[in-house]
């Protein structure tokens, strides 16, 4: 069953914080595969609004205050179950997930409930600490899921939108993401994986590998 071509309301979550160089660019790269954009603005002080507050098929939502990407994207996940998609995806706004790769996740989402892109595959171009961060927390999140989960700290991910409603963050940081995984193996939901490329621009990151894994360990005692 190809999934691409079965008539699905097919929608991806873009959360954005100060990203006025990139955020016109990867919403119009992605709606080249989607129906609708939701962009959530987490209380940026540049001109991010209003760079995409024109573009057509875009769901543009904004917080008052910088509230986290946790709570960015539950925001989003909330849109996308109320707008009735079928499938949801989610990508960073920094063109560190090239919207191309969208087909690979609509795909795989013919068999799995929850998908999750991999750039462990090759780890050139990811700074070490990165490295040490992501397997270490990869690792032990596998324990935790009992199932082997190979890049727990990627962004760029496909889910059926009728489950989103069981696996919805309560943390409101980065460590939202792996709370998603652990409630998703709980409710028995088919975790798949698809290998992406690993891709960092020369923009100065907002993510700290200390405070993820700070946030993380938090995860560990849901």
């Amino acid at each position: 069953m190809n999934i691409i071509s079965n008539q699905n309301k097919i929608c991806a979550v873009i959360p954005f914080y100060n990203e006025e160089k990139t955020i016109s660019d990867i919403t119009n790269r992605t709606l080249r595969f989607v129906d609708t954009v939701i962009a959530i603005d987490d209380g940026s002080t540049d001109n991010s609004y209003d760079n995409i507050n024109s573009i057509k098929n875009v769901i543009l939502l904004k917080h008052k205050k910088n509230e986290g990407k946790g709570k960015a994207l539950k925001t989003g996940f909330e849109a996308s179950i109320q707008n009735n998609f079928d499938l949801t995806l989610t990508l960073d706004a920094d063109l560190q997930h090239p919207p191309e790769e969208i087909p690979k996740f609509l795909e795989a989402l013919s068999f799995y409930d929850v998908v999750i892109g991999n750039r462990l595959n090759d780890l050139s171009q990811m700074p070490v600490q990165r490295i040490l961060s992501n397997k270490l927390s990869s690792g032990l999140l596998s324990l935790k899921a009992k199932r082997k989960i190979y890049d727990s700290q990627c962004g760029y991910r496909g889910f059926r939108t009728k489950i989103l409603s069981s696996i919805l963050p309560h943390f409101t940081g980065y460590e939202a993401e792996s709370e998603m995984i652990i409630l998703a193996a709980r409710e028995n939901y088919k975790l798949g994986f698809v290998s992406i490329p690993t891709i960092y621009g020369e923009e100065k990151s907002n993510v700290r590998p200390f405070n993820i894994m700070a946030g993380f360990i938090k995860t560990l005692f849901i």
